[in-house]
């Protein structure tokens, strides 16, 4: 299997847990890490489900990547994740020392892998990573939008009084 495959199938594994986060209800992003080339972690955004601002899928996914290789430093992992790392997230990663990044669709308004600031490639940190937007980003784009077009049209219709 060539990389480009790997790399294809592994957001395709981060686009099926956006998926279920959208089940829910929530935002549909998802995030999985790989570690020499087999997934150590999965997981998708819970903020509504658990009411907790933090629960974003790159955090849950890093927390459940540091357990099961029994470290914070994530050094040789790379991380897949459906939308553009926020502030937050982009800190986290950092911080939790992951070297590579491949995210789907850029965010215009909380981006900060590329959109608004490249927090990941700011060499005034003392961790840089590297970063691809995923081929499949018109896909990971997509999700995004039908979700929040289908909210829309829910609050109209409550609105209506439907």
């Amino acid at each position: 299997m060539t990389i480009e495959q790997q790399e294809h199938d592994y957001m395709q594994d981060a686009i099926e847990e956006a998926k279920k986060a959208g089940a829910k209800g929530e935002v549909p992003i998802g995030a999985v890490i790989v570690h020499e080339g087999k997934i150590i972690a999965r997981a998708h955004n819970l903020r509504e489900t658990t009411q907790n601002a933090v629960t974003h899928a790159e955090l849950l996914a890093i927390q459940e990547a540091c357990r099961v290789i029994s470290s914070w430093r994530l050094e040789e992992t790379t991380m897949y994740v459906t939308l553009e790392p926020c502030p937050m997230c982009a800190g986290a990663i950092l911080q939790s020392r992951i070297p590579e990044v491949i995210y789907g669709a850029r965010d215009a308004k909380a981006g900060c892998v590329d959109s608004l600031y490249r927090l990941l490639n700011d060499d005034r940190f003392n961790h840089q990573c590297t970063v691809t937007e995923s081929p499949l980003a018109e896909e990971c784009g997509q999700l995004l939008t039908d979700f929040f077009r289908v909210l829309r049209e829910k609050k109209k219709q409550q609105k209506r009084g439907h």
